[in-house]
């Protein structure tokens, strides 16, 4: 059964006096364990659908289900819960708190957990810090660490709440090179230990082969499914345009 399933999700916002479709009439599954890309360019609706699957923004219309319950109409606390115990969180720009030290950041979203006492915070902490190689780090302010090392800090946040599904929204997109390549290795190393699912939006065909599943995306609307097989693409829908890369 898929961890996350949308069902003929649409969404429009309305600007000024006018309405903007985002999505129209998306359907897609994410089975526990994939590690998936949503790709296309900016305006495609990459980002409002990782945002309706991740329960922070809800659809005009349409059905969403976190493992198997609809979460379509609920109430904006249940949806927060929902966040809190299954989903997990890393943006772009990392949203670290910049008045809190490295371990204070990743133990903020278990402060909702009141089940959970100081001393199993804390373990959990330490346990995520260091399986992001930043264990030394704990006690520094943001500023105080780069790029690479603040956005290691939001994977440890995302995983700390022991979250089934991390999603990512252009998580290499604000870092060089090199340091994208350690982030991205390091997610892919934390979903084939653990089995933690991730699904990040991106551009970036570097980014994009990295992933086993592939969601191409354009006007709102899904153009292409693709699952990665030994190495090649294999895709399952393809509505894409001739001049679209034919690899990916």
């Amino acid at each position: 059964m898929p961890i996350i399933r949308v069902e003929n999700v649409s969404k429009t916002y309305r600007l000024g006096d006018q309405d903007v479709t985002a999505l129209e009439g998306v359907s897609l599954g994410v089975e526990p364990g994939v590690f998936m890309a949503i790709a296309g360019p900016s305006g495609s609706g990459k980002s409002t659908l990782l945002n309706i699957m991740g329960c922070i923004d809800t659809p005009s219309k349409g059905r969403v289900e976190i493992e198997g319950q609809d979460v379509s109409g609920q109430s904006p606390d249940d949806l927060a819960d929902v966040r809190a115990r299954t989903l997990g969180f890393i943006f772009q720009t990392f949203n670290l708190l910049p008045v809190l030290s490295a371990e204070e950041n990743v133990e903020y979203p278990l402060l909702q957990m009141a089940e959970l006492g100081k001393g199993e915070r804390q373990e959990r902490v330490a346990h995520y810090l260091s399986m992001v190689g930043l264990g030394k780090y704990a006690h520094h302010r943001p500023n105080q660490l780069s790029g690479g090392q603040r956005q290691r800090v939001a994977i440890a946040r995302a995983l700390v709440t022991h979250s089934r599904v991390v999603l990512a929204d252009e998580p290499t997109a604000n870092l060089d090179r090199r340091t994208g390549e350690s982030i991205l290795n390091l997610m892919r190393e934390i979903n084939q230990n653990s089995g933690t699912t991730f699904v990040f939006s991106t551009h970036d065909k570097r980014v994009m082969n990295r992933a086993d599943r592939l969601v191409r995306m354009e006007d709102g609307q899904i153009t292409a499914l693709g699952m990665k097989r030994d190495g090649a693409w294999t895709f399952v829908q393809d509505r894409r345009k001739p001049e679209d890369d034919p690899e990916i």
